[in-house]
């Protein structure tokens, strides 16, 4: 069986993830999307909500299994006995990002290695990030993630009012 992870914080999940999660899931036997529970930015969702979010999302893919994880990408993705990595690429700037990490992954576990998805042309402006921020300042995000992702992102800046710490510095506002 071909087990590959597809990591990230899912911050929220958005239309960019769930086409790469489609497209992954269709070539290999399971593909586990790992959300990370401590990374190193701003976060709107705890892990447990994020986690909710990705299962409740992507519930009508069959090969798909949504774990929680910490600790190094690829310790995790051996622990579980995936094969490869599955990452996305959006634009030039993902690449080198991406390759860096692929090769700093390669380095601590030759036996893992990473494929990278570019996404659809209608998502490469997508961002976790782009949607939290358009969200926060009362912006239709309803093109970007499905409907129970907005009304959670709704709830959320509801209860947070005025707080909106989770923004990126280079903000729409400008």
């Amino acid at each position: 069986m071909k087990r590959v992870l597809f990591p990230g914080s899912f911050d929220p999940i958005h239309y960019g993830h769930i086409d790469i999660a489609t497209r992954a899931s269709a070539i290999f036997d399971e593909l586990v999307i790992a959300v990370y529970d401590q990374p190193m930015k701003s976060l709107l969702f705890s892990p447990e909500e994020r986690i909710d979010l990705v299962e409740r999302s992507l519930s009508h893919i069959k090969r798909i299994r949504v774990v929680g994880y910490n600790g190094l990408t690829i310790t995790f993705a051996k622990e579980i006995g995936a094969c490869a990595i599955v990452r996305g690429l959006r634009v030039f700037s993902d690449f080198e990002y991406e390759f860096r990490m692929a090769l700093a992954n390669r380095r601590l576990d030759p036996g893992v290695d990473v494929i990278s998805f570019i996404t659809s042309e209608e998502h490469t402006f997508l961002s976790s990030s782009t949607v939290k921020e358009i969200a926060a300042l009362g912006g239709d995000v309803s093109s970007m993630v499905p409907k129970l992702v907005q009304d959670a992102m709704s709830r959320k800046f509801q209860d947070l009012g005025n707080e909106h710490n989770v923004l990126p510095i280079n903000s729409l506002r400008d």
